[in-house]
């Protein structure tokens, strides 16, 4: 019993590590919140977007709702991501007008209303979307 117990735990050690790079090398698209700065006009939002599907997006956009540091929701935009080729990280600015930086306490990724490309089927850029933050703002699905 303890030889079996041995080789399931060293079994178990090497399956870990290939679970996960399967899981890292699966096809996705990276949204990053990278930054919020504060602005005359309101709060500019800075994000990185990763295509890492495996092939191109012709357009994307996702519907973002915004909610303050005590959880109430602020509003709810679209952001046009537009063309993201294959493989390519691209920096993206939106101005969100009368909206305080300060004030922002998460962002929730409500909906992809735009996954457009060819070679795409239904759903895949909510399906595969990684989401990750640098402020410290809550951003998920």
């Amino acid at each position: 019993m303890k030889k079996f117990t041995q080789s399931l735990a060293l079994t178990a050690l090497v399956l870990l590590p290939l679970a996960a790079a399967a899981q890292e090398a699966e096809p996705r698209l990276a949204v990053e919140l990278n930054a919020t700065e504060a602005t005359e006009a309101g709060c500019k939002v800075t994000f990185l977007a990763t295509n890492g599907l495996g092939t191109a997006l012709d357009r994307a956009a996702l519907e973002m709702a915004l909610f303050d540091r005590d959880g109430g929701i602020r509003r709810i935009v679209t952001l046009e991501f537009k063309a993201l080729p294959e493989n390519k990280t691209k920096v993206l600015q939106f101005q969100l007008a009368g909206l305080d930086c300060a004030e922002l306490g998460r962002v929730l990724v409500n909906d992809v209303t735009a996954c457009e490309g060819p070679e795409l089927a239904a759903n895949l850029c909510l399906d595969r979307l990684a989401t990750s933050a640098r402020p410290d703002i809550g951003f998920g699905v």
